[in-house]
């Protein structure tokens, strides 16, 4: 299965970077993972540092004490992680294009995980869109963790609840392998989703029309045996996975499970990087 050495969690000094490191923690403790601490600073921001960054440098000082402050900061940060057994690094760097040094670190270390937290307003139409986050998960060449601002209905560590949708294509597959790993880790429940977009009675008329339900059925149950045949054997030995079938849009439809099954994780693939 899935081996996770080297874990890469950018922080801004944010809430939802210190949310985003808690999980770097679980992850790293389930592999026995390394975990890099990266700040990256854009320069634009030296004289007037946006209210984001709560542990911005003093100001008056040189470029080296400003690196020395930042690493003091990010190794606080990481306390918590070396009190539990866990080995860490710091970097600090600087670039006017924050999410091009994270993927650079990323291929340099090399990480087998990006663990970051989004400023996304939640919802796949403005999920972390435009964002350092979504520029990350696009580029990177490993998987990415995005985790969002900490709320009172928060998914609780560790990831117990997880959906991996899945269309067929490489990254979906890819994703779904290391649902099985994060699965057989957290002892977790995890579901497959397959989503149709596919057109209802009301869409289509005439002979067709009265074809649709056995179609349909066909069409679902060629679904459910190329879901089960995406699962081997030796996975069913620590976990059950729970192949679902659901019509409509797949962003929509896999916002709707997550909800209704109290999601704590979703694992899936890119496309168009």
């Amino acid at each position: 299965m899935l081996e996770i050495r080297q874990i890469l969690c950018p922080i801004d000094f944010s809430e939802v970077s210190r949310h985003a490191l808690d999980h770097a923690r679980v992850f790293a403790g389930w592999y026995r993972a390394r975990v890099t601490a990266l700040h990256v600073r854009n320069p634009a921001f030296l004289q007037n540092p946006p209210l984001l960054f709560a542990e911005a440098p003093p100001g008056g000082g040189t470029a080296e004490t400003d690196r020395e402050y930042l690493e003091g900061q990010l190794r606080d940060w990481v306390g918590s992680l070396k009190t539990a057994g866990i080995e860490t690094d710091v970097l600090v760097d600087e670039h006017y294009n924050p999410s091009a040094r994270i993927v650079d670190h990323a291929k340099t270390l090399p990480a087998d995980l990006i663990v970051m937290g989004t400023h996304g307003r939640g919802g796949f139409e403005r999920l972390i869109l435009g964002s350092v986050a979504e520029k990350v998960l696009r580029k990177a060449s490993c998987p990415v963790l995005t985790v969002p601002a900490p709320t009172v209905t928060s998914s609780k560590l560790p990831l117990k609840r997880m959906l991996c949708p899945v269309d067929f294509s490489e990254p979906s597959i890819a994703a779904l392998e290391l649902a099985f790993s994060i699965a057989e880790e957290s002892d977790g429940r995890l579901t497959i989703l397959h989503v149709f977009d596919w057109p209802t009675d009301d869409e289509v008329g005439g002979q067709w029309a009265l074809d649709l339900p056995e179609v349909r059925r066909q069409v679902e149950e060629r679904a459910r045996q190329r879901v089960e045949a995406l699962v081997p054997r030796q996975v069913r030995d620590w976990c059950s996975p729970v192949p679902t079938l659901r019509y409509g849009k797949a962003y929509r439809e896999i916002l709707a499970l997550a909800d209704a099954e109290h999601t704590d994780l979703i694992v899936m693939g890119v496309h168009g990087r």
